[in-house]
C-alpha cells in the first residue's frame, strides 16, 4: 500500500541537504527544483511532490488547457494513473470546473492549480498577439558559403572583363586589316558586329527618305495637253492675225512634247505649284475663206 509520508522520508533522507535520491530532483544552493512534468509548482517539497497518492495539476497542450487528476485506485495501471479533463477556453468557466473537480482536495493544491491556469491563460494571450504582429524572419548565414560565393563572383567578373577586352581588340584589328584578308576570328563576336553595322546602315537609309505632301493643284495629263493646244492656237492667231491652218499631226505632237518637257522641268525646279487665279476668257471668231 502506498504511504505518502514513507515515500517523502525515503526521498528526503538527510533533510534539505538531499541525502535521499530522486530522479526528478535538481539540486541548487538555495532551492531544489523538480523536473517532473506533472509538478504544479516546479519546486521540490512535500506539498508539491507529484509522487503523492492524491495530486492534481493543470497542463497546456496545443493551446488547450487540461486538468490532470491522480487517484490511488489507479496506481496499479501507470498508463491510466492520470485522468485527463479538458477545461473551457473561458477563464471563469475553467475556474468553476476546477472548483468542482477539486472539491475535496487540499486548499493548497486547489489554489496552485488556479494560479497555474491563470499563468497559462496569460501567456496564451501573449502568444496570439505576437502571431498577429509582422516580424522579420531571421535566417542563418553560412560564412563559409558566403566566402566561396564571393570568390566565384570575383573570378567570373575577371573572366568577363578579359573576354570583352579580347573581343574589342580583335574587332579593332579586323577594321584596321592588321592580318590581311585571310584570318579567322571568333564567329559569334564577328557576327554580332556585322549585325550592328547592318542595323546602323538601315537606320541611316531610313533617315534619308523624305516624304512630299500630296498637292491637288497638279493637273492631269489630259488637261495639260488641252491647255498647250489652246495656248498654241491663241499665240499663232495673235501673231498672224489670220485663222490658223490645220497643222500636221506630227508637228503638233512635237510642239506638245516640247511644251510638256518644259513644264516638267519647271515642275522639278518648283516642288509645289502655286494656285493660279481665274483665267481670262477670249472669244475668237474665224472668217470663212470663201468670202
Amino acid at each position: 500500500m502506498q504511504h505518502d509520508e514513507v515515500i517523502w522520508q525515503i526521498i528526503n533522507q538527510g533533510g534539505d541537504a538531499g541525502g535521499g535520491h530522486c530522479s526528478f530532483r535538481v539540486k541548487q544552493q538555495n532551492q531544489n527544483f523538480c523536473r517532473n512534468e506533472y509538478n504544479v509548482t516546479g519546486l521540490c517539497n512535500r506539498s508539491s511532490c507529484p509522487l503523492m497518492s492524491q495530486y492534481a495539476t493543470v497542463r497546456e497542450m496545443d493551446g488547450k488547457c487540461f486538468l490532470f487528476l491522480k487517484t490511488i485506485e489507479r496506481a496499479h495501471s501507470p498508463k491510466n494513473l492520470w485522468e485527463k479533463i479538458p477545461l473551457s477556453r473561458n477563464y471563469m468557466r475553467a475556474l468553476a470546473k476546477i472548483d468542482a473537480k477539486l472539491e475535496f482536495a487540499p486548499k493548497f493544491l486547489k489554489h496552485k492549480c488556479k494560479q497555474r491556469l491563470t499563468k497559462i491563460h496569460q501567456y496564451l494571450i501573449r502568444m496570439r498577439k505576437l502571431k498577429l504582429k509582422v516580424k522579420p524572419k531571421l535566417v542563418g548565414i553560412n560564412k563559409k558559403v558566403e566566402r566561396r560565393e564571393v570568390r566565384r563572383e570575383a573570378k567570373a567578373l575577371t573572366a568577363a572583363k578579359l573576354e570583352n577586352s579580347i573581343k574589342t581588340e580583335l574587332l579593332s584589328r579586323l577594321k584596321e586589316g592588321t592580318y590581311g584578308d585571310i584570318y579567322n576570328f571568333p564567329q559569334q563576336p564577328y557576327q554580332e558586329i556585322m549585325d550592328q553595322k547592318e542595323e546602323q546602315e538601315e537606320d541611316e537609309s531610313e533617315s534619308e527618305v523624305e516624304f512630299v505632301e500630296y498637292n491637288s493643284d497638279f493637273e492631269s495629263e489630259a488637261e495639260i495637253e488641252d491647255e498647250v493646244e489652246r495656248e498654241f492656237e491663241y499665240e499663232y492667231e495673235m501673231e498672224g492675225g489670220q485663222q490658223p491652218q490645220k497643222q500636221s499631226s506630227s508637228s503638233s505632237s512635237m510642239a506638245m512634247r516640247s511644251k510638256r518637257h518644259q513644264m516638267d522641268s519647271d515642275s522639278d525646279e518648283m516642288p509645289a505649284k502655286k494656285a493660279r487665279g481665274p483665267r481670262a476668257r477670249v472669244d475668237v471668231t474665224f472668217e470663212d475663206d470663201d468670202e
